[in-house]
């Protein structure tokens, strides 16, 4: 398949926006990632009684982390997006190919009424089929102690 973006403006910045997206989610999720942030908390509190625990040095550490928060937030939430509607484009395939209703393709689009409205149709299908189910048990049980006797 190709993945080669698109070469307008828009999706030349989307593409990197999304690469750049993808490796620092990536990196923010490994060990070292965290153990480097750990490391740097811990070398800002050591340097506390250096500083004399001064407003500056206190402004450090929270300008820092609410820059990084802000920022990181914007970048998974892209790749979130990004992995969802790869998901959702995978489930709405096979549900194309499967014998299942093609009519729930493209549900993720309907409104919170909706979806639960759907959810519970779909709920009460599953206790019926469960009903039926229970019911050709039965039968094969009893068919089977005939059979037996």
């Amino acid at each position: 398949m190709n993945r080669t973006p698109a070469r307008t403006k828009r999706g030349w910045i989307g593409a990197a926006f999304a690469e750049v997206a993808n490796r620092s989610s990536h990196m923010a999720g490994k060990a070292g990632t965290f153990l480097l942030a750990a490391s740097l908390i811990a070398v800002w509190a050591i340097t506390g009684p250096i500083f004399g625990y001064s407003d500056t040095w206190q402004l450090v550490i929270n300008t820092g982390t609410t820059i990084i928060t802000f920022l990181m937030v914007f970048l998974i939430q892209n790749s979130q997006n990004r992995d969802s509607a790869a998901i959702q484009v995978k489930l709405d395939e096979l549900i194309r190919v499967s014998e299942v209703h093609n009519s729930i393709i493209g549900i993720e689009h309907l409104t919170e009424e909706e979806l639960e409205h759907l959810r519970a149709t779909c709920e009460q299908r599953a206790r019926s089929g469960a009903k039926r189910i229970e019911a050709i048990q039965r039968k094969a049980a009893n068919a089977a102690e005939k059979a037996a006797r």
